[in-house]
């Protein structure tokens, strides 16, 4: 395996860096602060023609692989934008890879294009209270009505950019648990405008990343257009599981990103504090912890660029994607950690940013599955050991 970027990659991690230069950590800081959505950070990204990275190019997109979205995605979290930055363009990466696997080509041309520019922005709404990780016990329903829309009920939780998206990709329960062969049928998927007046969006007020909002979804009487499917009744968890491995790539890259700027402060840091008349750097028991986290993250990088690699092949990457999202959050989460211990009381403050991106890295410790299920998965697959859940 090769492990340096071409040129190509070069360039397009380099056009990132330069656009992230005009948002330096202060403005992060302050959209964290005021819970403000980074609207002009996104409109950037969306000038510039990043938006659709791994979109297809007829409809927009630049037609790139996952490999090149998670450089993009890496570099944003690097620069100090950290989750915030990540997760107000992450939707666009691979949320949408339903649509443009299974939607139709009228659905592609309808719905990837203002996605693309950033003149719609978009939600995922699969997660719920009482079903948590186990989606085939999610209870939403989408009735079908005589003229063939669909009325929704339900509630979601853990929504991200609800607060600002204009539709959103649902996955709901068309067929009733109890008629089904398997759990994994009768799931529906939509992908359709976010109608406030039969959706209540209520925040969630959270640890971190506050800049991007997170949500429960009350729907009420939400009625669904049958144009607005995606695929198949019945198949939305088929089509759900296809966009998976992706997002747990992407995650990686963004918890290698936070991980990164953290190191860089604490290491600036390190050797700018002189006490006792010497620099901190230079005592090993600050130096390192923060040696020991630059190897985690470098090791995870080669996970994660492994699993991207044999995605865009085409080949199997479950193993390699679960293992590069636990490998990658863990280490972020220990380089965010030291950074702060680094600063000791600086550490503590806001001015010093380490402690905005120690919030944010518990996200992908948590999200999009816990690290436990991710052992259990590595344990099956990996190992051959016997299911454990």
């Amino acid at each position: 395996m090769n492990f340096s970027l071409n040129e190509d990659q070069r360039s397009l991690v380099a056009a990132i860096e330069r656009l992230c230069e005009d948002f330096p950590a202060d403005y992060w800081r302050d959209h964290d602060d005021r819970a403000v959505f980074p609207h002009a950070f996104h409109r950037a990204v969306a000038e510039s023609g990043w938006l659709g990275i791994a979109m297809p190019e007829a409809q927009g997109g630049a037609g790139l692989g996952i490999t090149e979205a998670a450089l993009m995605m890496r570099a944003i979290s690097a620069s100090g934008a950290g989750m915030s930055g990540a997760s107000s363009v992450h939707m666009n990466i691979f949320g949408l890879n339903p649509v443009v696997v299974f939607g139709s080509e009228e659905q592609r041309q309808r719905f990837l294009p203002p996605l693309i520019a950033g003149t719609e922005k978009a939600c995922f709404a699969v997660t719920e209270p009482d079903a948590g990780l186990d989606t085939t016990r999610l209870k939403t329903q989408a009735v079908r009505q005589p003229n063939g829309s669909y009325l929704l009920h339900g509630r979601k939780i853990w929504i991200s950019t609800a607060q600002v998206a204009d539709r959103m990709l649902i996955l709901t329960r068309t067929t009733p648990l109890d008629q089904v062969k398997k759990p994994t049928q009768g799931l529906t998927l939509f992908y359709t405008p976010l109608d406030r007046s039969k959706v209540e969006v209520r925040e969630i007020h959270k640890l971190g990343r506050a800049a991007v909002d997170s949500n429960m979804l009350f729907i009420d009487g939400l009625e669904v257009p049958e144009e607005d499917r995606i695929g198949e009744e019945g198949r939305g968890f088929e089509y759900i599981l296809h966009g998976l491995n992706p997002e747990r790539i992407l995650i990686a890259a963004e918890a290698i990103g936070i991980g990164r700027a953290a190191l860089r402060i604490a290491s600036q840091y390190a050797q700018e504090r002189v006490v006792f008349g010497r620099p901190i750097g230079q005592n090993q028991g600050v130096a390192h912890p923060l040696a020991r986290a630059w190897a985690n993250l470098e090791a995870a990088d080669l996970m994660m660029l492994k699993a991207a690699t044999l995605y865009d092949a085409g080949e199997p990457c479950g193993t390699e994607a679960n293992a590069a999202k636990y490998l990658a959050a863990e280490a972020a989460h220990d380089a965010c950690q030291n950074a702060v211990l680094t600063l000791g009381g600086m550490g503590y403050a806001k001015e010093y940013h380490v402690e905005r991106l120690l919030r944010e890295s518990y996200i992908p410790r948590i999200a999009p599955v816990s690290p436990q299920m991710i052992l259990n998965f590595i344990a099956e697959k990996a190992l051959g050991l016997p299911k454990s859940y």
